[in-house]
């Protein structure tokens, strides 16, 4: 019996190690690319000869490139639409699991089929709205932060409001009406008594929606067109482009200081995370 445990226990280690080993691999080859004095990926090794940490400094120092306006276009972007996200999804939500109201039902499956076309598909048209809304508010049109975060808020919205509203359904209804019967309005109950009880699932909307917006290319580089505008990803993009020739290590390094933020976000709410990931995924 114990060698049986024994057995068991071994070949359950040997399957989580090679799960680790499989996705730290390509942080580890980043890692090394990025303390590569060679910039070429063909001579990246594991273990590089002559390791260097100049490729972090060109990415911090060099005034030949905008890394840091990238940086923080991206934490702006991020930021302002996750928190649009939340607050606007999680109104929806409320609405949709507390209320009745005629029409109720075919909103929930006309939000639902809308996520079924993705953002790329609509590229053109959303590409053709952000020219119009410009004319009339610049602020939201091309080549704008407010214009891409306009973009993602209408992509985000509509599944955020469905996973939340799955949560909410599982608040008893009991604790909304003690508190209307002690007098509070509809925002008072859910701000007082249903956003304490939900605060796991707006943190897992949150991080999901900040690190997709964060590291997406391609929306942001078709509406975005000036340098001073680009967001991390669109910016590293051109290390490995024609602007700044094929230099992967500093492309690499670029990718580890963008990781940064997000690395602290998961150190800061990991307790929230893994409460909301684990309690929907019971009562969802």
């Amino acid at each position: 019996m114990r060698n049986r445990d024994r057995l068991d226990t071994a070949w359950r280690l040997a399957v989580a190690l090679l799960a680790i080993a499989f996705a730290l691999f390509p942080v580890v080859f980043i890692f090394s690319a990025a303390i590569n004095p060679v910039s070429s990926l063909n001579t990246t090794q594991i273990i590089p000869e002559n390791p260097t940490l100049d490729n972090f400094r060109y990415m911090l120092d060099n005034p030949q490139h905008s890394f840091g306006r990238w940086m923080m276009n991206s934490l702006i972007v991020s930021t302002i639409t996750a928190v649009l996200v939340v607050v606007l999804s999680a109104f929806a939500a409320y609405a949709f699991s507390r209320f009745r109201f005629r029409g109720r039902q075919g909103l929930l499956k006309t939000i639902l089929l809308a996520q079924v076309f993705p953002n790329v598909l609509a590229m053109i048209a959303l590409y053709l709205i952000l020219q119009q809304i410009g004319r009339v508010i610049p602020l939201l049109g091309l080549n704008t932060l407010g214009g891409l975060i306009l973009v993602y808020l209408g992509g985000a919205m509509g599944f955020n409001t469905w996973l939340m509203k799955g949560f909410f359904d599982t608040v008893p209804r009991e604790l909304d009406e003690s508190a209307q019967i002690d007098g509070a309005s509809h925002f008072q109950t859910f701000y007082q008594i249903i956003f304490p009880l939900v605060r796991p699932i707006l943190t897992v909307v949150f991080i999901l929606t900040f690190i997709s917006t964060y590291g997406d290319y391609l929306l942001a580089r078709v509406m975005l067109s000036d340098n001073k505008t680009y967001t991390l990803a669109v910016g590293l993009s051109l290390f490995i482009g024609d602007q700044y020739g094929q230099r992967w290590n500093q492309f690499a390094a670029g990718a580890l200081i963008g990781a940064i933020p997000t690395l602290i976000l998961f150190y800061l709410v990991q307790n929230q995370l893994q409460s909301g990931l684990t309690v929907g995924a019971v009562k969802g």
